[in-house]
């Protein structure tokens, strides 16, 4: 019986384990409906922010701002590429992690670049750290908790990385919803401002006001708008990123189960086939029990039979 047991016992591991993924599931489902409510709630203000913008850069003539030097001067080589990467605190996300960690490194870290990495998520950390990468800053709590404060911490951060000179372009390495199934884990450039960029990324259709007039000026009106902007753009790629990972997780914890199921059938398949070996088994030495007796008792009569003639 004891390969009954160890059957028995597999069974109700799985079926333990899948209470676990199963409340892993709800609890993702869950934050995935609150994360893209946060959204969706302050998408329209961004957005706005983003139609001032291109207005401000279409209708200043040769405008000359901080946020939008490029230095075309410097070389490639003396350029640095301050490098913010999204991933999560924790793992049982399918591929979430991996993506994005191998995107910055085919990207931003295969070549000879200086590249200065900034970290969200704990599981990125920990990889680069492995990997001997040096990390220029971490954002704690902000993978499963991101907030316009958070964003706002990193965006004032890599402002003064940016105006200070000691970084000469700033990017993001997050994961975006390809559709409703599927995420992807994309590159979005944050400094220094492209006009043509922040076209692509909303709807416009090249409508913009040329009267408009800006007081004290233009170069003023920016120096509140972008870092607003910016701000915007981190928290709706943070809000994405962790959209998507929850929605990752849901996938894998569904694969879990689904994988789990699979195993416990099986399982009992082996648990009743191992189960009718054991009882014909039985059957068996107890039929042959039956006749071993039977023709035990038959040769003792025969031999008292023999005795008495």
């Amino acid at each position: 019986m004891a390969g009954l047991r160890e059957i028995s016992g597999r069974i109700r591991s799985v079926k333990d384990t899948m209470k676990i993924t199963n409340a892993m599931y709800m609890i993702s489902s869950t934050k995935l409906r609150k994360a893209k409510k946060d959204a969706e709630l302050n998408n329209p203000y961004f957005e706005a922010m983003q139609e001032m913008l291109i207005n401000i850069m279409n209708t200043s003539d040769h405008l000359q701002h901080p946020f939008t030097d490029r230095r075309p001067d410097k070389k490639r080589e003396d350029r640095v590429h301050a490098v913010i990467v999204v991933t999560a605190d924790k793992g049982l996300a399918g591929a979430y992690n991996h993506n994005v960690v191998k995107l910055t490194e085919d990207k931003f870290l295969s070549g000879k670049e200086n590249v200065k990495l900034f970290v969200v998520g704990e599981a990125g950390r920990q990889y680069f750290a492995s990997k001997k990468v040096h990390l220029e800053g971490q954002f704690k709590y902000t993978a499963q908790n991101p907030t316009l404060h958070r964003a706002r911490v990193i965006c004032d951060e890599m402002i003064d990385e940016f105006i200070s000179g000691r970084c000469d372009d700033v990017s993001i390495v997050y994961t975006g919803m390809k559709d409703q199934l599927t995420s992807e884990a994309r590159v979005m450039h944050l400094l220094p401002i492209v006009p043509e960029e922040v076209e692509g990324r909303i709807d416009t259709e090249g409508d913009y006001s040329d009267d408009l007039t800006f007081v004290p000026s233009a170069s003023k009106v920016m120096d509140i708008i972008v870092p607003d902007l910016l701000m915007g753009y981190i928290f709706s790629v943070l809000i994405e990123s962790f959209c998507s990972e929850q929605n990752d997780r849901m996938l894998a914890m569904d694969a879990a189960d689904r994988n789990g199921a699979e195993m416990v059938r099986n399982l009992s398949i082996q648990y009743n086939r191992e189960r009718q070996a054991k009882i014909t088994q039985e059957i068996t030495e107890v039929a042959s029990g039956a006749r071993a007796q039977k023709k035990a008792k038959a040769l003792r009569e025969s031999q008292d039979s023999e005795r008495r003639e």
